[in-house]
């Protein structure tokens, strides 16, 4: 891996089957998930989806049942003036869907935690939304202002007329890419400076609005390499579908060399392994 290219963000260690990173025309599927929450949220939806199927299943088939049993033109219908409760059935068709919410709650409330429980972050990166485009502050080790400064960038969309329309990628690719170390705790601040945007990569099953005025915080950890791509997804201008987001997952070594020659280097006075500590605490 050659850690310039990735520097100047013309080469990024990716997968070779990275076709689910990225949405695909048709898709109907989740991408490939890429996060332990991703991969237990494709999990709850498929359990539900069971359900869901057979509660189908079973409704249509009562429908149809009935349609046909009592009809006028069946002579074998049954019909009672005295058939109007069934305690047994009543009991039955109560105790079968709550026991069918309890199955659909308990792992759900499980993820839930799992998604809210903020874990001790290796490093911390802030995501700051504008119309239209997103500002990245990596501060990490930052001791005053004009070091903040140093490791603060911003990511616009490529222009349109350097992607050919044939392109999976166009209106996703950006000028900047977004770097971190995969298999660290990594705490993302999520805010925005003018309007409600959401910063969201499917593949890593993040979704966080970015509010004026408020944090919003997240806990990532990338369980693979790969580029993961993204968008805006909260309604916040003209322009609200120009706003990609691009993450390189990379190895925490590489990440802390990046981190040396685009950020340390400009500050005076500090050594890159203080900074390669808490990546392999």
């Amino acid at each position: 891996m050659d850690i310039e290219n990735i520097i100047n963000n013309k080469q990024t260690i990716v997968r070779q089957d990275r076709k689910y990173d990225y949405p695909l025309a048709w898709q109907c599927n989740f991408q490939d998930p890429a996060t332990a929450i991703m991969e237990g949220i494709i999990d709850l939806h498929n359990d539900v989806m069971f359900f869901l199927i057979v509660i189908a299943i079973l409704v249509l088939w009562l429908l149809l049942k009935i349609c046909y049993t009592y009809t006028s033109t069946n002579k074998k219908s049954i019909r009672s003036k005295d058939f109007t409760h069934h305690s047994i059935l009543e009991i039955i068709w109560t105790l079968i869907p709550a026991l069918i919410l309890i199955l659909i709650a308990i792992p759900s409330f499980i993820l839930l935690y799992a998604m809210d429980d903020l874990e001790e972050p290796a490093l911390t990166m802030k995501a700051i939304g504008h119309q239209w485009y997103w500002t990245y502050e990596f501060t990490e080790g930052a001791e005053n202002l004009e070091q903040m400064e140093a490791g603060i960038f911003s990511s616009y969309m490529r222009p349109i007329d350097e992607t050919p329309l044939n392109d999976p990628l166009r209106l996703l690719e950006t000028d900047t890419t977004v770097i971190l170390p995969f298999r660290t705790n990594i705490r993302v601040l999520v805010t925005a400076d003018d309007v409600i945007h959401s910063w969201a990569i499917p593949s890593l099953g993040v979704k966080i609005d970015a509010c004026p005025g408020r944090l919003n915080q997240i806990i990532l950890n990338i369980l693979r390499l790969g580029r993961f791509y993204g968008q805006c997804s909260e309604l916040c201008g003209v322009n609200h579908g120009f706003m990609p987001i691009v993450i390189d997952a990379i190895n925490p070594i590489d990440y802390a060399f990046w981190y040396d020659k685009t950020v340390i280097s400009k500050w005076a006075n500090v050594v890159i392994l203080d900074m390669l500590r808490p990546i392999n605490k």
